[in-house]
């Protein structure tokens, strides 16, 4: 019989070991993709993923059932994988804005087309200052100046990086669908 996410907080915070595992069982497999988007290997995504746990039971009374417990646990890892990257300092340079490229509109349709792991692939090919910045806005959709906020860096570095990683993405593209397709890309 499956614990209810109430049951599980309960019992999480009584420190009731079975409760524990549940909710690790129920939320890792998902934890861990959103800790694969920051991390530079698997090692390391389960590293933070580990980290990401601990912290969830340490802090489980401060959940108050104000939106789903899977939102709350993954806010959690993100903020753990923050840490992580945080204590390696990919910012430590400003990049010029009028360096950055755009994705052209057929890029983005393909994009769209591709499945998430090949995305996934895509998004792990990235410098790690490019992927965080993109993973923040792009995917957990948080505004550049709360994105600048968490990292300690300007608004403008976070507007930066995400267009870096928006050109540094085009540029892996016609490789990805040239090794996809077998063709060959001359570019």
């Amino acid at each position: 019989m499956a614990l209810t996410d109430e049951q599980l907080v309960l019992g999480c915070v009584k420190g009731d070991p079975v409760a524990q595992k549940a909710l690790y069982q129920e939320f890792s497999r998902k934890m861990m993709s959103i800790c694969m988007r920051y991390a530079n290997s698997r090692d390391q995504a389960q590293d933070i993923l580990q980290d990401g746990f601990v912290k969830v039971f340490q802090k489980m009374d401060h959940y108050r059932g104000e939106g789903p417990l899977g939102g709350w646990i993954a806010r959690t890892m993100v903020n753990t994988a923050l840490d992580h990257i945080r204590r390696n300092k990919p910012y430590d340079h400003s990049l010029d804005l009028t360096e950055a490229e755009h994705l052209h509109s057929e890029d983005e349709h393909v994009l769209s087309d591709m499945s998430t792991s090949e995305l996934m692939d895509l998004i792990q090919a990235l410098p790690m200052g490019y992927r965080t910045v993109f993973n923040l806005f792009a995917i957990e959709g948080y505004p550049h100046k709360e994105i600048a906020d968490m990292l300690g860096i300007s608004e403008n570095t976070s507007k930066s990086q995400f267009m870096k990683a928006r050109a540094y993405l085009r540029k892996l593209l016609p490789k990805h669908l040239a090794a996809q397709y077998g063709q060959v890309h001359e570019g």
